[in-house]
């Protein structure tokens, strides 16, 4: 029989990949004060997946939510993502792997992670998605969809090959909205016209939308409310008609009780605050900003053989073009590259690029950072 789709309480949940961390480890009594914010609140949705945090979160999701609350007391999505199986037989022990780390005997959500054209043929061919669909008739997974990083026609094709599909995560914000790289409304159209639920990540750009160069934050600070920057990303996301849940990824107290504080009683953006939102995404495109969210695809799991810090060197070069902060120059060289590949190691071997959720040419960027940041020397 046909499971009926979950009870989310509320329109809010908490993504697991930012945890507050204490040298490399995730800040286990943090983050438990958080969850307990968290529920307590009345929310009850947690994301994982086996990478985040180099395999740190889900068992922070184990010690911090599953061994502290019983299982009918939240919802827990995992991922199945393509860097951890070659072939159709791995991919039962990984997601029994996944299980354990969680501690528990099911996840109400399993998603095939970070779905483009390429990782989607790949997942066809080792039959992932007949895989989760068994699965979720042995009661091991309750809810079964796919997160999705690629272009609309794309989606409308995996959409119309498995209609089973009941829910699809997207990355949403203002900024992106009706950017062409990510094709954010687009893609949300897709996911409407097959009748999905959208679940929406990236709501404030990896924290782009929080911390707004000064051009950007003088569009907002005319809104006579002064809420937090958070605040018009977020809203602006969960206002759409079908957005079933929009994810944060916080990483401390303050973040958690700011976001709880508009979400508890949530209310839609208002004309005044839509304006506003339209003339950040401007001055964002006026400034000429690399749209890194900080996700880390690009180097975990060696993507990077030169260890490169990639998404620190953009921010490193966003922060100069924004500010012309000359300390920048020395942050590049006395910290992001001391122990790290520079820029002009770079090998052109483009395993980032592969990888990467806002398809951005690394490559090409990796050689303005060079550019902007070695020439003198």
């Amino acid at each position: 029989m046909e499971r009926a789709f979950p009870e989310i309480k509320k329109n809010f949940g908490f993504g697991m990949m930012r945890l507050p961390m204490l040298d490399k480890k995730v800040d286990i009594e943090q983050t438990k004060k958080m969850v307990d914010e968290f529920i307590g609140s009345g929310f009850n949705y947690f994301d994982t997946a086996h990478g985040y945090l180099d395999g740190l979160s889900e068992l922070a999701v184990k010690e911090c939510v599953v061994s502290r609350y019983p299982r009918e007391k939240f919802l827990l999505t995992d991922k199945l993502t393509g860097m951890y199986f070659k072939k159709e037989e791995d991919i039962i022990p990984f997601f029994e792997s996944q299980l354990e780390a969680c501690g528990v005997d099911y996840f109400d959500f399993y998603l095939m992670h970070a779905q483009n054209a390429t990782e989607f043929e790949k997942f066809k061919k080792c039959r992932a998605y007949e895989t989760a669909l068994e699965l979720k008739a042995q009661g091991r997974i309750h809810h079964f969809g796919i997160s999705f990083h690629d272009k609309a026609d794309v989606l409308d094709k995996i959409l119309t090959e498995y209609p089973q599909i009941e829910v699809v995560q997207i990355q949403f914000n203002y900024v992106d909205y009706n950017d062409e790289s990510v094709e954010s409304k687009k893609v949300y159209d897709v996911a409407r016209k097959h009748n999905k639920p959208v679940i929406v990540m990236e709501p404030v750009k990896g924290g782009s939308l929080v911390n707004l160069p000064e051009k950007a934050q003088k569009c907002l600070d005319v809104l006579p409310n002064k809420l937090s920057n958070a605040s018009y990303a977020i809203r602006f996301a969960a206002g759409f008609e079908g957005m079933e849940m929009v994810l944060s990824g916080m990483s401390n107290m303050e973040q958690m009780q700011d976001n709880l504080s508009y979400m508890k009683d949530f209310k839609p953006l208002d004309e005044q605050e839509l304006e506003a939102v339209k003339n950040v995404t401007e001055a964002f495109r006026s400034l000429e900003m690399i749209p890194c969210t900080g996700c880390k695809y690009c180097i975990e799991e060696n993507h990077c053989p030169k260890k490169i810090r990639i998404p620190d060197l953009f921010a490193c070069l966003n922060k100069k073009k924004v500010f012309n902060d000359w300390n920048q120059n020395y942050y590049y060289d006395a910290v992001l590259t001391a122990h790290n590949g520079k820029a002009s190691d770079c090998i052109k071997c483009g395993k980032c690029e592969k990888v990467c959720p806002q398809h951005l040419e690394i490559r090409r960027l990796l050689d303005e950072v060079k550019t902007t940041f070695e020439k003198e020397q």
